[in-house]
């Protein structure tokens, strides 16, 4: 009996591969559907729809961009997170993926349960930016403002629990500072707000920023991250600044329902890598402050829990609280 189970097993074991890989051949048969749960426009689209373009061209069916933003991004997640496992939708997920676990009590998906990883696709680095009214002309001129000053100034995010909120929390554990959150309804306000002086600070991509520097509508003090960036190549990083551990790039990855056979995962992590590497993908990208990545499946899930560990600590210790 013991033989013959081993023998059903054996037949089992080798013809699932072959049906998995008959389903990688005759895949895709319709147009894809690639969710990015983000309000179109800036760098996010820019990703997005740049991927969408040069997988639409190898797979032989267009890639559809759907916006779906809501709900701090989790609307456009858990849409994802509960489609059917064939390899027909995908997911651009950010910070957002491994923060809503932590700042949410209750979700309607769980990210490592119903999400597979595909590939990390790209990184943007974060930058300080104060208003030029503000007298601080460097990071530490800053922090010694804060100090002088507790609880009188203020910075803006995105929204409660968005990656610039938790990136100034985390400026403010480190540096032992009182700052005053102000959270808007997308980075946008809360960048525009800045350039009106009614706040101080914000933790912001370049895309958004770098058009408002030339004409001194903002300050940039530092880039959040280990090294400089090609754009702003006088300003310091963080570390070089006096403030070392002050790293919180943004990142992107792809993702789909998990349960989707791994050869499909296969081939289309294949061909987002080769997305990736293209030169013309590369300096679209470039020219919005963003870097091209493209990792294997693997390294995106380890990646993906040790942030959400990172990331939820930092919820945790700031006692932020979803609205």
């Amino acid at each position: 009996m013991w033989l013959v189970s081993m023998v059903v097993a054996g037949v089992l074991w080798t013809l699932l591969p072959v049906s998995s890989f008959a389903q990688a051949g005759a895949y895709p048969v319709r147009p894809l559907r690639f969710v990015l749960p983000f309000p179109a426009g800036g760098a996010t689209d820019t990703i997005g729809r740049s991927i969408a373009q040069k997988l639409s061209e190898s797979m032989g069916q267009n890639v559809l961009v759907d916006n779906r933003p809501g709900a701090g991004g989790n609307l456009g997640v858990e849409l994802v997170a509960k489609a059917a496992a064939d390899g027909y939708t995908l997911l651009l997920c950010s910070p957002t993926c491994a923060i809503s676990p932590s700042l949410h009590s209750r979700l309607n998906y769980d990210p490592q349960r119903d999400l597979a990883p595909i590939s990390l696709v790209a990184t943007i680095p974060t930058l300080l930016v104060v208003n030029p009214a503000v007298p601080a002309k460097s990071l530490q001129e800053l922090l010694a403002l804060a100090r002088a000053r507790p609880g009188q100034l203020n910075y803006g995010s995105g929204g409660v629990g968005s990656s610039n909120h938790l990136a100034m929390e985390l400026m403010k554990s480190l540096a032992r500072i009182d700052i005053v959150h102000v959270a808007y309804k997308g980075t946008g306000q809360a960048l525009n707000s800045l350039a009106a002086g009614e706040i101080q600070m914000v933790a912001i991509s370049p895309p958004a920023v770098l058009p408002l520097v030339p004409a001194a509508k903002v300050r940039v003090l530092a880039v959040l991250r280990e090294k400089r960036i090609a754009a702003l190549p006088e300003v310091p990083t963080a570390a070089e600044a006096g403030l070392p551990g002050l790293n919180v790039n943004t990142w992107y990855g792809m993702l789909t329902r998990s349960g989707t056979p791994e050869p499909l995962i296969a081939l289309i992590n294949a061909r987002v890598k080769a997305a990736l590497k293209a030169a013309d993908t590369r300096d679209r990208l470039a020219g919005v402050g963003v870097e091209a990545v493209g990792t294997t499946p693997q390294y995106f899930g380890d990646f993906m829990k040790s942030e959400m560990v990172r990331l939820g600590r930092i919820v945790r210790e700031a006692g932020i609280k979803a609205e």
